[in-house]
């Protein structure tokens, strides 16, 4: 019954013109490939001491978190830094509020960034409209001046699809482990779809400039979307792979006169 199912799933997302569901086996071993390929992207970054910044926006539920996670498990956190932005305070409100950007042999992922001025802070009533219309009009300015100093910037708009995004919320309400998502301001800012729009229309039409335009991920299939923009984010990096080093380990010391404590230890009990 399971198998019938399934198979009926995959036939109508090629019906919808989507492509099949990605089986789990096929997605781990693509990632796996990727996430090698981002600690060749790590090396040469601090071999040559690149600055990445990378900004992830979407609405709530899209899935940026996901994406982030997926780059950063398998490198270091000293040379991948995320930067995830609270609320705005109340001195904040009043700045143009750029800062965290990657020293040299890092790369800074924002997990919402310097556009929550476009974003929340202008659908909420944050900010006024002519501090937003002020943000707009500076934020080009500041990016090429950004990239003239040698960063890489690379801007990524995550895309979901208002019924998927209300699953992916009412999953997290249902789910103990994902309650900690779910902000009053996720659930006051929910009815507000068609404000986002607006305020996503305006920001692309701003900001999307060829020195730093903005990449559009379907996010509606998680999987396809994770390696569609870690591939997306190698391709758009000048790293070479290298060849794999050796490394065999050391030989162990002997003992000596070393001998063992007799104070007792205190175990962790063993529950499971």
């Amino acid at each position: 019954m399971g198998k019938k199912k399934h198979h009926r799933r995959e036939q109508q997302a090629v019906d919808d013109g989507s492509p099949p569901k990605l089986s789990r086996k096929d997605y781990e071993a693509a990632l796996r490939d990727l996430q090698v390929e981002l600690v060749h992207l790590q090396e040469w970054v601090v071999d040559t001491q690149a600055k990445v910044c990378v900004v992830f926006e979407g609405r709530d539920g899209a899935g940026k978190g996901g994406v982030i996670k997926r780059i950063t498990e398998r490198v270091s956190p000293r040379v991948f830094r995320v930067v995830a932005l609270p609320a705005p305070t109340d001195r904040e409100r009043t700045q143009m509020y750029m800062q965290h950007f990657p020293a040299g042999g890092e790369v800074a992922i924002f997990d919402r960034s310097w556009y929550n001025r476009a974003g929340v802070e202008r659908v909420m009533g944050f900010c006024t409209e002519e501090e937003t219309d002020r943000f707009l009009a500076l934020t080009p300015l500041v990016e090429r001046a950004m990239v003239d100093s040698g960063i890489v910037l690379l801007k990524y708009w995550l895309e979901v699809s208002p019924e998927e995004q209300t699953r992916r919320l009412e999953d997290r309400i249902d789910d103990g482990r994902k309650t900690w998502k779910l902000s009053p301001m996720d659930l006051d800012s929910y009815n507000r779809w068609f404000d986002y729009s607006r305020a996503r229309d305006a920001m692309f039409a701003a900001t999307d400039t060829d020195v730093a335009p903005w990449y559009v991920a379907d996010s509606n299939d998680k999987k396809r979307a994770r390696l569609n923009i870690i591939s997306h984010l190698l391709d758009h990096l000048p790293y070479e792979a290298r060849p794999p080093k050796k490394v065999e380990l050391p030989h162990r010391q002997t003992p000596g006169d070393y001998r063992e404590s007799e104070h007792p230890w205190r175990f962790v009990p063993e529950r499971f």
